[in-house]
C-alpha cells in the first residue's frame, strides 16, 4: 500500500496556515508531511520561511497521527551531535512519528551567503554527509555503545531517509537508509536508478496540478506550468483519473511512498478532494494499474 505525504515548503505563508493543512492533511488520510531546509527560499530571497526543525515540532505537537520529516535537512546547517539529539528528542515528543531526512545541501548560494563552509564543494560536502551519517548513527547506538553514544538512545528505531542521486549519497542509502527520496527535478532518473538502492524503500517528489471536479483543467496546468514548469517530469497535471493511472503507473515500478506537492500551494478544499478521489481510489484498486 503506497504511502502518501503532503510535501509543504514552509514559505510565504504563516504558521497557522501551515498547521491549518498539516490538520487538514491528517484528517483526510495522508500519512505524513515533510517541510524543507533553508535558510532563505531557493530563487526567491525575497519571501519568509521557517526553520524546519522548530516548524516540524509545532506541527507534531498540534497533530496526532501524521508522520513528521523533511525533504531533507540539510547536513551542513547543524552538527550531528546536536542533530542526533534534535531527532530523538522529537521522535519520543511525537510518540515515534518523527522521520530523519537528511542531504548534502542543494543551494550552494545561502551556503556562501550565510558563511557555512564547503557550499561550492559538492565531493566535500558528500564526505561531509558519510561522516554525518556515521556519527548520527554512532550517536544512536545503533551498531551498539561506543564513547559517543548520547543518552536516551532512541526508544525505537528511527527512520533515515536519505534523499538525492549523487554517488555517495546513493552509497549510504544501501548502506544505512531506511528510505530513498528521489528530488521532483530528476525523476527521468528513476527507471535508472531503481536497482541500485538496495534494500531502501523507493519514495519520490511530485508536483501536482490538480484539476478538481469543479476545476478547469486548462487553466490549472496553464498556471502549473506557470509557476513549476522548471521541474519538468517533476510536474503533473491531470483530473483524479488521471492521476489515479499516473500515480499506479509508478506503484507498478516499486515506488512505495509519494510527497505530493500541489501547485496551488495545498489549499485545504484540494487536500480534501485529492484525497478522496486519488488516494483512496488507489487504495481501494490495491495501488496497481497493471
Amino acid at each position: 500500500m503506497a504511502e502518501w505525504f503532503l510535501f509543504l515548503p514552509q514559505v510565504r505563508m504563516g504558521i497557522d496556515d501551515v498547521v491549518l493543512r498539516a490538520q487538514t492533511a491528517e484528517h483526510n488520510g495522508f500519512d505524513g508531511i515533510a517541510f524543507i531546509d533553508h535558510l532563505e527560499p531557493p530563487g526567491a530571497t525575497h519571501q519568509s520561511i521557517w526553520e524546519a526543525m522548530t516548524i516540524a515540532t509545532w506541527v507534531a505537537a498540534r497533530t496526532e497521527r501524521l508522520k513528521i520529516g523533511h525533504l531533507v535537512l540539510c547536513d551542513g546547517f547543524r552538527h550531528p551531535a546536536v542533530l542526533a539529539k534534535q531527532a530523538v528528542t522529537l521522535a519520543e515528543a511525537s510518540g515515534g512519528r518523527f522521520e530523519l531526512g537528511l542531504g548534502s545541501g542543494s543551494w550552494p548560494a545561502e551556503f556562501a551567503r550565510f558563511g557555512i563552509d564547503d557550499g561550492d564543494d559538492a565531493k566535500a560536502r558528500a564526505r561531509r554527509l558519510a561522516a554525518d551519517v556515521a556519527l548520527i548513527r554512532e550517536c544512536w547506538g545503533s551498531d551498539g555503545v561506543t564513547e559517543r553514544t548520547q543518552e536516551p538512545v532512541p526508544a525505537q528505531p528511527i527512520p533515515l531517509l536519505l534523499g538525492g542521486t549523487g554517488k555517495t549519497t546513493l552509497e549510504l542509502t544501501r548502506k544505512y537508509a531506511d528510505w530513498w527520496n528521489i528530488p521532483s527535478h530528476q525523476l527521468e532518473r528513476l527507471d535508472a536508478l531503481l536497482p541500485t538502492v538496495g534494500d531502501a524503500r523507493v519514495s519520490m517528489q511530485q508536483m501536482v496540478g490538480f484539476a478538481g471536479a469543479q476545476a478547469d483543467a486548462g487553466a490549472v496546468a496553464e498556471a502549473a506550468h506557470r509557476r513549476f514548469g522548471h521541474l519538468g517530469d517533476g510536474l503533473v497535471c491531470g483530473t483524479a483519473p488521471q492521476l489515479v493511472e499516473h500515480f499506479g503507473a509508478l506503484i507498478d515500478k516499486g515506488v512505495e511512498r509519494f510527497y505530493v506537492w500541489f501547485a496551488d500551494f495545498a489549499a485545504p478544499a484540494t487536500l480534501a478532494e485529492f484525497a478522496d478521489t486519488v488516494m483512496k481510489v488507489i487504495a481501494r484498486s490495491g495501488g496497481s494499474t497493471a
